[in-house]
C-alpha cells in the first residue's frame, strides 16, 4: 500500500445476526457497484473488495492477479495510464495502481479475482471501525490475494448498466409503524420538500437538512434498528441509518429507505439534495426481488 487514501476499507456483504450482542451488520455501502464488481470478475457473489471512499489510493502489485473497478467516478490509472472502470484488468507483479478523487458518486470499488486472503471476523471480512472489527487501511499495509491467476481478455460491464450518479435523488420510503406519531400536515411535508445532505454524513448515516419534521413525542424506548430507517430527532432534521448504523436507537423512526435505494444515496456527497416519495409493502418487495434476480 503505497498511499491509503481518505478512508479504505475491506469490506464484503457484512455480519448478520449479531445485532442482539451489539455487532451492527456493516458491510460495502453500495451493493449494486460491488455485485457488479464480482459479476464481472467472475467471483462468488460476496467475495470481499476494497472500498475506496472519495480517492487517493495507490498501491503495487505483489503478483499477477486480474482487477477490476466500479463505483464513483474516479481517475483509475494503472502506471500512469489512464483506464476505465466497471472493467477489468491484467495486472503484472510490480504494476502501480492508482486512483484519483471522485468526479461524482463517493465510493469506488476494487476487487481482484478470487478475492483477498484475509481471515475472517465473525463471519466476514467486512470492518467496522466503531466495534474494533477490523481497521482501515493505512500506508505501508499488505493486502494478500488469491495467486491463483487465469489470463482472459478484459470483461467490461455494458454500458445500460453502468449507473450516473448525480448530485439529485428520489428515495423511495415504506412508512413504518412509529408514523402515528406524525400528523398528516408533517407527513405531507415529508414527502413534499427538498432536504439537502449535511456534512453529518458517514458510513453510519446521513443526517438531511430542511425545514424541520415534528413528532407530537419526544422519544421512544431503545430498540432495533433496520438498515435504511429515518430516524426524527429532537431537532427534526431526518437521519437516514445506512451499514454501520447503531444497532438500537431512542429516536422516533417516520419509516424506512427501500435498500435499492439506500446503496443510490451512499454514493452522493454533502450539498447534494434528495426528495422522498412513498412506497407500499408489495412493491418493495418486488423491487428488491428483481434487484437480487438480476444478479
Amino acid at each position: 500500500m503505497l498511499e491509503a487514501g481518505i478512508l479504505s476499507l475491506v469490506e464484503d456483504f457484512g455480519r448478520f445476526g449479531l445485532c442482539d450482542k451489539g455487532i451492527t451488520n456493516s458491510g460495502v455501502m453500495d451493493e449494486y457497484a460491488f455485485r457488479a464488481l464480482n459479476y464481472i470478475l467472475q467471483n462468488e457473489n460476496g467475495t470481499n473488495c476494497i472500498e475506496i471512499t472519495i480517492g487517493g489510493l495507490k498501491l503495487e502489485a505483489g503478483g499477477e492477479c486480474v482487477v477490476g473497478v466500479t463505483g464513483a467516478d474516479v481517475d483509475f490509472r494503472i502506471n500512469s495510464q489512464n483506464c476505465d472502470i466497471w472493467k477489468t484488468y491484467n495486472i503484472k507483479k510490480g504494476d502501480i495502481l492508482e486512483f484519483g478523487f471522485a468526479k461524482s458518486g463517493a465510493r469506488a470499488y476494487l476487487g481482484v479475482k478470487g478475492g483477498f486472503e484475509i481471515e475472517k471476523e465473525l463471519g466476514s471480512n467486512s470492518v467496522t471501525m466503531k466495534e474494533g472489527l477490523g481497521e482501515n487501511l493505512k500506508k505501508g499495509d499488505r493486502v494478500p490475494f488469491s495467486k491463483t491467476y487465469t489470463q482472459f481478455h478484459n470483461i467490461s460491464l455494458k454500458k445500460e448498466f453502468i449507473p450516473h450518479y448525480e448530485n439529485s435523488l428520489t428515495l423511495r420510503v415504506l412508512l413504518g409503524y412509529q408514523d402515528g406519531f406524525f400528523s398528516k400536515e408533517e407527513i405531507e411535508k415529508f414527502f413534499s420538500q427538498t432536504y439537502t445532505i449535511s456534512t453529518q454524513n458517514n458510513r453510519m448515516g446521513y443526517k438531511l437538512n430542511a425545514e424541520p419534521i415534528k413528532c407530537q413525542i419526544n422519544g421512544i424506548i431503545s430498540e432495533g434498528i433496520s438498515f435504511g430507517a429515518i430516524q426524527i430527532p429532537k431537532d427534526g432534521q431526518p437521519i437516514i441509518l445506512l451499514k454501520d448504523r447503531q444497532t438500537i436507537g431512542g429516536y422516533p423512526k417516520i419509516g424506512s429507505v427501500l435498500p435499492i435505494d439506500c446503496f443510490r444515496l451512499s454514493q452522493m456527497k454533502a450539498g447534494g439534495k434528495i426528495n422522498f416519495k412513498p412506497i407500499g409493502i408489495k412493491e418493495a418487495q418486488e423491487k428488491m426481488k428483481l434487484f437480487s434476480e438480476a444478479f
